[in-house]
C-alpha cells in the first residue's frame, strides 16, 4: 500500500503502527481520538499546520 495525502489516518496505523511514530513526531498527538483517525493526511495536515507532502514522503520511506 502506498501512503497518499488522501489515505486515512486510522487505515495507515493499521497497517504501518510503526509509523505513529512519525506523525507524534510533527505533532500529531491526537491519534488515538476516533475523529483523527478517520481523517486523510491532508486534512489532518492542514490543521496542525504541517506539510502533506513532506509527511508521505516520509511515511512511505519509513515502510520501505
Amino acid at each position: 500500500m502506498e501512503i497518499k495525502k488522501n489515505s486515512i489516518i486510522g487505515d495507515v496505523l493499521d497497517k504501518y503502527p510503526e509509523t505513529a511514530e512519525i506523525f507524534l513526531g510533527i505533532g500529531m498527538h491526537c491519534l488515538g481520538c476516533p475523529a483523527s483517525r478517520g481523517e486523510t493526511i491532508e486534512e489532518a495536515c492542514m490543521v496542525h499546520g504541517a506539510d502533506s507532502d513532506a509527511l508521505v514522503l516520509a511515511l512511505n520511506k519509513a515502510i520501505e
